[in-house]
């Protein structure tokens, strides 16, 4: 299996461009195609429609939505021009409450998505809805970007494994990337003390990773911080990773936004790209 369908999102922002980059680069590498979202975001509240907002003021926030898209598409154009890959742009125009739909229909027939960032000083406040109407309206993996992230994607992966459903679904859906790595780092942290792996946790899931060519190592860690974000982050400098695979939302999505967990954690903390599905 390779990734011949890719998706991205493009809102002309620099922080923005390795993601651009990285997708563009994986569909050269698997001959397939790109797909490129560009969004126009009506940020008038939903609400103020029905609360007295005047159709003046409408009409102005949903042609500003629609130029906003239209330009961004202009970029992409030009961006892609001479690229020599298969590619297709659409701009689209979403208030933020139906980011889910507009972006959930667009990642559904793809086999990845890959987005910038979703934390930090300049992200957009829609980025992690975005994030998320890709993965659970559209119910593809997506590869997380940082600003400085590097082309070369995959040579040393680190999964991150707790046996849960999450994290086994974002694992094969790395496969193709994770049977040619160089080296894959099995992380466990803090097996459980009762169950029929604590004696050699993450072995049947090294076999089924070996079978499909993998080099694979298991590392058992202690959580010696608070946030298992920070061991994974720790681990992940020390093996030289280029890479994360990791189960996302293993808690509701509202307890993650309001209280953080090891996803939302990752995403903010994460100096190279992340795997993940849920």
């Amino acid at each position: 299996m390779t990734y011949k369908s890719v998706m991205t999102l493009w809102d002309g922002r620099d922080e923005s461009r390795a993601a651009f980059d990285m997708a563009v680069e994986m569909v050269r590498q698997n001959d397939g195609h790109l797909n490129v979202l560009c969004l126009g975001i009506d940020v008038l509240h939903s609400g103020l429609y029905y609360a007295g907002a005047t159709p003046i003021v409408i009409s102005e926030n949903i042609e500003m939505a629609r130029n906003t898209a239209r330009e961004l598409e202009q970029e992409v154009n030009k961006m892609l021009a001479g690229s020599n890959i298969n590619w297709s742009c659409q701009a689209s125009v979403a208030q933020f409450g139906g980011l889910p739909t507009v972006v959930g229909n667009a990642a559904r027939f793809n086999d990845l998505v890959v987005l910038p960032k979703p934390y930090g000083d300049n992200a957009p406040s829609h980025s992690a809805a975005v994030l998320e109407a890709a993965m659970f309206e559209g119910g593809a993996p997506v590869l997380v970007c940082p600003p400085d992230a590097k082309q070369q994607l995959g040579q040393r992966i680190l999964v991150a494994w707790n046996e849960s459903a999450e994290a086994l679904v974002a694992i094969k859906a790395a496969l193709p990337l994770i049977a040619k790595a160089e080296s894959v780092d099995l992380v466990v942290i803090d097996p459980a003390e009762h169950g029929e792996t604590r004696s050699d946790p993450g072995v049947e899931l090294s076999k089924m990773l070996a079978r499909h060519g993998a080099k694979v190592s298991v590392s058992v860690l202690a959580k010696t911080v608070p946030r298992i974000s920070e061991v994974l982050a720790r681990h992940a400098t020390d093996f030289g990773a280029d890479m994360v695979v990791m189960g996302a939302y293993g808690h509701s999505r509202f307890r993650e936004s309001i209280l953080g967990g090891a996803t939302r954690d990752m995403l903010e903390d994460t100096e190279c790209p992340v795997f993940m599905a849920h």
